[in-house]
């Protein structure tokens, strides 16, 4: 099996290191991830200014730009092979609800999507690394029960429509984590205020402020499930249509007046 590895918290990031270190073995392992922490850069790719890739001591490859455009280079030339997945993480906190709109995490995996390879974006739920190697471990078993499905494909790997996965793992050791759960998004309150600061030259600095808490944590969402110490597992999508209020707008906009 032929594995791409990004992530949105830079190349040297523990999560990655650990992430890689739990799926080496598995196939085709290669790690091309963003030079410099790029959390919150969602999609976006860079079109005015040049990439280069570089390669690290341990073999890791770096890019001066989003996790998207590493994903994309990789897949559109970089690479001479196709990736049976592509797995973006694991993030240093979580990407629950309206997180999975801005994360970079989420963005790298999507970008695979695109290109018609299966992907999963891990996250843990808390900052600060704890249990990372049993949160990689959490992740290995996810992707191998990924690749049995398809063992009957063709070689174990994972093949068929291409899917996306959002998953969020509790900060707890291996054996403490309860069951995947499949889960919807749930939904936070508005972001914090904005952090107002002076400069040294008397300007004003604004820091966009911290995520809200959890408005909609309800049972069946990533936010319910993570809270009860299990590892949330999300589908997503990339239509962006709110395909239930379509015949409304039809007839709104077929009833108004046109200049």
């Amino acid at each position: 099996m032929n594995i791409l590895i990004s992530n949105d918290d830079g190349f040297q990031a523990p999560g990655i290191v650990a992430l890689y270190e739990a799926l080496k073995d598995l196939g085709r392992v290669e790690v091309v991830a963003p030079e410099h922490n790029n959390s919150a850069k969602s999609n976006a790719l860079t079109l005015h200014s040049p990439l280069y890739v570089q390669t690290a001591a341990n073999g890791f490859r770096y890019v001066n730009g989003t996790p998207a455009d590493c994903v994309h280079i990789a897949l559109t030339g970089l690479l001479d092979y196709r990736p049976d997945l592509v797995v973006s993480g694991i993030n240093n906190g979580a990407n629950m609800g309206d997180d999975t709109i801005y994360s970079g995490t989420v963005g790298a995996a999507m970008e695979g999507y695109l290109f018609g390879i299966p992907a999963i974006a891990l996250s843990q739920v808390e900052k600060g690394w704890g249990h990372i190697d049993d949160a990689a471990a959490a992740a290995r078993a996810l992707v191998l029960q990924m690749q049995q499905q398809g063992q009957g494909q063709g070689q174990g790997q994972i093949k068929g429509e291409p899917w996306l996965l959002n998953v969020n793992i509790p900060n707890q050791p291996l054996a403490q984590l309860k069951p995947l759960r499949v889960t919807r998004l749930g939904r936070r309150h508005s972001a914090e205020r904005v952090i107002t600061q002076t400069s040294p030259r008397g300007e004003t600095m604004y820091w966009i402020g911290s995520a809200g808490a959890a408005k909609d944590d309800s049972d069946g969402t990533d936010f319910h499930a993570t809270f009860e110490g299990h590892v949330s597992v999300t589908p997503l999508h990339v239509d962006l249509t709110e395909h239930a209020t379509l015949p409304l707008w039809t007839q709104r906009l077929s009833e108004s007046k046109t200049a």
